[in-house]
């Protein structure tokens, strides 16, 4: 391993310089991307970027597309049977014209489902296809909730990879100023060496920081539909919030008119109600109206023989609904319970998805006021104070490093505050189901 040997401004002159390079190279990828001229990415640009081109979105569509034709499928009538019949002909001959009773037939037939089972069938299509299309309203919700929260994200990495580089600057001038009392005997080394550590901490921070901003950049270009590799610049401003000053009990009743996935389950619970009306239909009879119309030759002695024409009604006998129809019965009414509770179990998610929401919210806020009203500023006085005083020599410069230290978590709590009450926003937005 090799050893660091500091001498008398050699050695820290080496570790500064080692500094500044390693500072460099993760600057590199930052400098080569404000060359290249890159458009910056709004949150409005990117939600709506992502509802165009999502995939997740599209499919959904395309699924409700090919419901709502459906109904209209359900509730039409079986096609008819068309009948082509030879009666009665002799087996000895096969000579049609031999007996009397020999004719060929051509007829229709009609299935007729007793009356109401149609319009039944095609409630039920219907109330899964108003299912599908809300839940493509609830997944765009989702995607412009992640889109939010990962725009937010991002931005907050690109406001802690500013700070962090900003700390790393003051942290060089806090070696120099070291550096130089050391070389005139009026400080210690290990000062010198404790910047020097805090600055590779603050250092190692910055890889971190741009690896997490490289991870939440893929994801949303995912989002967006962009190759993962698209650089991403985004607006330096928040957008503005639109918090809401209503009652948590209002906002909570908006939820339960608005939600989509409510909306979603309670049609799904109406078509459990129509599947159960027409499963205890099954006891009434379906019916076969056919008609044909038998052609009879003349005698082969050329005696006209006049046609015959049938009429014919079957009916279903429901003779087994004991183990059938009663079934169907028992199975119906299990799933309409099942999505009862359904819809129960998702008003009380989307109560505790505003309950979350509206609490974040208001931690987040107290948060950023305590933190911008007062521990922030009171910070930097503090360490703008122990730089004078270190100046000449009246703070130990281990006091000095811990207040620049807090200092420095204290702008990164700010930023998170600030964005935690927009993500907390995005939340409220996707438990109620629309802008408030």
């Amino acid at each position: 391993m090799n050893k660091i040997i500091f001498k008398k401004g050699k050695g820290i002159l080496k570790w500064t310089h080692l500094s500044v390079l390693v500072f460099f190279f993760l600057s590199t990828e930052i400098c080569l991307a404000s060359d290249s001229p890159v458009e910056t990415l709004s949150l409005g640009d990117a939600i709506e970027q992502a509802l165009q081109s999502n995939p997740n979105i599209s499919s959904m569509e395309a699924r409700y597309r090919a419901l709502t034709y459906l109904p209209e499928q359900a509730g039409a009538l079986p096609d008819p049977m068309l009948m082509l019949n030879a009666m009665n002909v002799p087996t000895d001959t096969f000579n049609t014209n031999q007996e009397a009773m020999t004719q060929m037939q051509v007829g229709i037939s009609q299935a007729l489902p007793f009356p109401g089972k149609r319009s039944l069938r095609k409630k039920i299509k219907h109330y899964e296809a108003e299912a599908a299309y809300y839940s493509v309203e609830e997944l765009r919700k989702k995607i412009v909730n992640d889109v939010k929260q990962s725009w937010l994200d991002l931005f907050f990495l690109d406001k802690a990879i500013s700070v962090t580089q900003n700390n790393q600057d003051l942290m060089r001038q806090l070696i120099e100023t070291a550096r130089k009392k050391y070389e005139v005997g009026k400080g210690l080394q290990q000062d010198v060496l404790l910047a020097q550590l805090e600055l590779s901490r603050l250092l190692e921070h910055g890889i971190m920081l741009q690896n997490m901003r490289k991870h939440q950049q893929i994801k949303l270009n995912i989002l967006m539909d962009n190759p993962v590799d698209t650089i991403v610049v985004l607006d330096e401003d928040l957008p503005e919030l639109q918090v809401s000053s209503g009652q948590e009990s209002t906002i909570q009743q908006n939820a339960l008119e608005t939600r989509s996935s409510l909306a979603e389950k309670k049609e799904q619970f109406r078509a459990s109600e129509a599947s159960l009306a027409l499963a205890k239909k099954g006891y009434y009879p379906d019916f076969k109206v056919s008609v044909l119309y038998g052609k009879r030759r003349d005698t082969p002695l050329g005696a006209k023989r006049t046609d015959f024409m049938s009429v014919m009604l079957n009916a279903s006998v429901p003779l087994y609904a004991g183990s059938k129809q009663a079934n169907a019965i028992k199975q119906k009414q299990h799933e309409l319970e099942k999505n009862r509770l359904t819809l129960k179990s998702e008003q009380n998610k989307v109560h505790m998805e505003v309950a979350m929401a509206l609490a974040d919210l208001t931690k987040a806020q107290e948060q950023f006021q305590l933190l911008d009203a007062g521990i922030l500023p009171q910070a930097r006085q503090t360490v703008a104070s122990m730089m004078s005083a270190y100046q000449v020599s009246k703070v130990d410069f281990l006091n000095l490093v811990r207040s620049q230290i807090s200092l420095f978590n204290y702008e990164l709590q700010y930023w998170q505050a600030k964005i935690d009450i927009h993500k907390s926003e995005a939340n409220i937005t996707q438990a109620i189901g629309k802008e408030y």
